[in-house]
């Protein structure tokens, strides 16, 4: 079993996947945060939409998508993984497993 981290204030992220997106966390340990926020601008378009869900992974969760700008935050939620999405981002894996076709 490895050890919490007791508490972190905030922390901040940039990724690029599909366009650009920033990440904030306030008030997190290593599976919870009160607070979580990301904003992105992507390369597609979509209809509009919002999002509102309450419980399965936190207490409240709003997302808001309009053409390409995208908004979410999660109030005492469990935390993104930073770490998987870094691997993720380290080789590229084929999902469809279109490499076979």
């Amino acid at each position: 079993m490895k050890p919490i981290k007791f508490f972190q204030v905030a922390k901040w992220s940039y990724r690029e996947d599909f366009g650009h997106e920033w990440y904030v966390q306030f008030l997190l340990t290593d599976r919870w945060a009160l607070i979580q926020a990301s904003v992105s601008w992507n390369e597609y378009p979509s209809w509009p939409f919002i999002q509102i869900q309450s419980g399965g992974n936190g207490l409240l969760s709003i997302l808001f998508w309009a053409y390409k700008f995208g908004f979410d935050i999660d109030f005492i939620s469990r935390t993104w993984n930073w770490k998987h999405l870094e691997k993720l981002d380290e080789k590229e894996i084929d999902y469809l497993g279109m490499d076979e076709c």
